[in-house]
């Protein structure tokens, strides 16, 4: 197979993108319109009411973004023009069958598509229960039953997680998730009864007549207590797992590539280094910690490995690999990230955001720079709990006291130190399961791909997937660091 000519594969196909407001997909989007203006057409699915909504969503969410300058400049006058006859923007939703379109959408794109790449989801930890499954799992249905209908279609792209193997450690290989199986093996997975159980749950709360707050809260609980039950840790991996489960089921001959990335994060490269958007689980501590509102110390294992992938390495990985496997009646799954060949760890990266964030210091609300400490990285989990519940009582008492003695310069120290206390709790809870990880990524079969198109003439400087190329310290000191700071502060 030859993938000299990757560019010229792109041309004249019809590509429906699923997500098409995500992260993701927004980088996926700006790459194949840069490297290939010779695309058929691009339909991205938006979330909206009808063809008016979702154009103003593309307009705003994606085109009008930073992404697209790279793009904006080579067009100059014409980049409107360009783009209105590249992509059409779709209004539906994959949590309906035939992805909420019209019959008459359905039809022309039924006959128009060639490729269908899925990279909707909810990617919320502790997402609703009715939201997540209805996005994560049953959304993928939905995509495999309609790209079956597709008339020429030759490849359906979906992008999972590699988060789906839950808290499992050790080495976790590119397998696939047989229907109904579970982490624990305590019971089987029936995903048609886990739907009725969410229907039924949110139905008996609305005719209780609770307020939104408290139903949002319980189908919450709900998602946790069913992902919990068969051995995985949030709603937002349990879902996904079983999102790919369904697509292995109901694909039949549909070539399928499912995509396991980790965790995805600013650009390195392309179309420049360091856009990013949407704060993600490794940023949102970072954030915290920048701008001095995390206490002296944290809970996490400093050895462990934090798997990151910039997202244009992890796009030109989707890029190659549908190169790679159109026409082809095969399930294919690529773990895409950097823990197996070019490993980053906790310690390391505390001590990038450290020197980061001494050299820059955030500047608040008063115009003064933030100064932050190194703190206390504590290895076990129960100790923080007892910190915290120590410093929670102390900090509870002298407020008490101070309150009624009237200082409130002390009144104001304590609660900013209270609140620090509330966020460190709130991000151990959402992030628990991630902060003593102890697997490794196996990418065998992307490096299989990597070494094949390497062979085959792929243009490296274009579709570099290798995340040996990656050095981290460049990469968070001159890239991402300031990336987040310009894009998330």
């Amino acid at each position: 197979m030859d993938f000299a000519n990757i560019n010229e594969f792109i041309a004249n196909k019809t590509i429906l993108v699923t997500g098409a407001t995500g992260f993701i997909a927004k980088v996926l989007v700006e790459k194949l319109l840069r490297i290939q203006p010779n695309v058929n057409k691009l339909y991205l699915l938006v979330r909206a009411r009808d063809a008016q909504a979702a154009d103003v969503r593309l307009q705003h969410e994606v085109l009008g973004k930073d992404l697209f300058k790279v793009l904006r400049r080579k067009w100059g006058t014409n980049f409107e023009s360009f783009v209105s006859e590249k992509i059409t923007a779709v209004a539906g939703d994959i949590s309906y069958e035939n992805l909420g379109l019209t019959v008459d959408q359905m039809k022309q794109i039924y006959k128009d598509i060639d490729v269908v790449i899925n990279v909707a989801a909810t990617i919320k930890f502790d997402e609703r229960y009715d939201v997540a499954l209805g996005v994560n799992t049953l959304g993928a249905k939905n995509v495999v039953n309609f790209a079956k209908n597709c008339a020429k279609i030759q490849l359906l792209i979906h992008v999972s997680t590699a988060y789906v193997c839950g808290e499992k450690a050790g080495l976790i290989s590119e397998s696939p998730y047989a229907m109904g199986s579970t982490l624990n093996g305590a019971i089987d997975l029936d995903i048609d009864c886990e739907k009725k159980l969410s229907e039924h749950t949110l139905s008996d709360l609305k005719a209780k007549d609770l307020p939104d707050k408290t139903i949002r809260q319980m189908m919450k609980d709900l998602g946790n207590q069913r992902a919990k039950l068969y051995g995985w840790p949030n709603t937002y991996s349990f879902t996904k797992a079983m999102g790919e489960m369904v697509i292995g089921q109901l694909r039949g001959n549909l070539p399928v590539v499912i995509m396991r990335p980790t965790i995805v994060c600013s650009t390195i490269k392309e179309p420049f280094p360091g856009w990013v958007e949407g704060v993600r689980t490794i940023d949102s501590v970072a954030v915290t910690y920048a701008k001095g509102h995390l206490p002296s110390f944290f809970p996490v294992c400093r050895y462990s490995v934090f798997d990151l992938i910039p997202a244009d390495i992890f796009v030109n990985s989707m890029i190659v690999a549908m190169k790679a496997h159109v026409n082809q009646p095969s399930l294919t799954i690529y773990q895409v990230g950097s823990s197996y060949r070019n490993p980053v760890t906790f310690e390391e990266l505390h001590d990038f955001h450290f020197r980061y964030f001494t050299k820059n210091p955030w500047t608040n609300r008063q115009g003064f720079p933030v100064k932050i400490g190194k703190g206390l990285v504590l290895s076990n989990i129960l100790i923080f709990e007892v910190i915290l519940f120590m410093f929670h009582v102390v900090v509870k008492m002298m407020l008490m006291f101070v309150t009624r003695m009237g200082c409130s310069k002390f009144q104001c120290i304590l609660y900013n130190l209270d609140k620090k206390l509330q966020i460190a709790r709130k991000l151990v809870d959402l992030y628990k399961p991630y902060l003593f990880f102890k697997a490794i990524f196996v990418d065998t079969n992307t490096q299989r791909l990597m070494e094949t198109a390497r062979e085959n003439g792929l243009d490296e400087d274009v579709f570099n997937f290798d995340p040996l190329s990656i050095n981290w310290k460049d990469y968070f000191y001159n890239v991402h660091l300031p990336a987040i700071v310009k894009y998330l502060f």
